[in-house]
């Protein structure tokens, strides 16, 4: 409760922070926030050669299922790397006033998901152009949003406040995305891989949450209630965990920073 208190009385430099992150994001762009388009759609438009002709994936619909898959992986990489060193970034006010320190971590996410929702336009986009449609299931998008939220904001609160005492911690993660990008079925579906080491590729959270906006988006239909339920279940988990992380780590952000 006493997070939501800071939050409520700080909530004029949450708000100036999360508008700070986005403009700061496209300063001095001459296309600005068109980029949150561009970037995705360029992204989509290499893999859309790559895979389905030099590594013969054969998939219905494959640019619907790869921007489905892109963009909250972008939404997910963003809030890690921008988050991890907001600490160190910050530290200048940090060292002068007083202000919950969780303020940080907690506007690059709010930042994040604001841009995820423009960006998720293209996704809208691409289900009516290609005929696949949209029906009710879109409903559950912000629901799934906020989940994927909580989740990568769980992992920030950690690693944001871990990377002012070990300085690496920034290089690791980075590395560590680059191998979960692959061990995620952004690109291809899990069904290539055998029934009987599928149940690994589950176990990604990201693999749940990739899956959660398929379903709504292309497949018409509710998310799988176990998978859905493990993901809230791991989210509430991550975001204690970080958090508690964090709250431990702080009191020393001053000196290190």
């Amino acid at each position: 409760m006493k997070i939501l208190k800071d939050i409520y009385q700080y909530r004029e430099l949450l708000k100036t922070n999360v508008q700070k992150e986005i403009r700061g994001k496209y300063k001095g762009s001459f296309l600005g926030v068109l980029w949150s388009f561009i970037n995705p759609l360029l992204q989509v438009a290499v893999y859309a050669i790559v895979f389905p002709y030099i590594m013969r994936i054969q998939t219905d619909n494959y640019l619907i299922y790869l921007i489905i898959g892109i963009i909250p992986w972008n939404f997910f990489i963003t809030v890690i790397n921008q988050g991890m060193i907001t600490v160190r970034m910050n530290a200048g006010i940090i060292k002068k006033v007083y202000f919950p320190r969780e303020i940080l971590p907690l506007s690059v996410a709010l930042s994040g998901l604001v841009n995820f929702f423009i960006s998720s336009v293209i996704i809208i986009l691409f289900c009516l152009i290609g005929g696949v449609g949209i029906t009710w299931h879109i409903i559950l998008f912000p629901i799934i949003a906020i989940i994927q939220f909580f989740f990568t904001l769980g992992i920030v609160f950690a690693f944001s406040a871990i990377n002012i005492y070990i300085k690496d911690t920034e290089y690791l993660i980075q590395f560590f995305l680059n191998l979960l990008f692959y061990a995620t079925p952004i690109l291809y579906q899990a069904e290539l891989f055998p029934e009987s080491i599928r149940w690994i590729l589950y176990l990604n959270p990201m693999t749940q949450i990739i899956m959660a906006y398929r379903n709504v988006f292309m497949y018409h239909t509710l998310p799988g209630p176990k998978g859905f339920l493990y993901l809230i279940i791991l989210t509430i988990l991550i975001l204690y965990i970080g958090y508690k992380i964090f709250k431990k780590l702080e009191r020393g952000f001053a000196e290190e920073v």
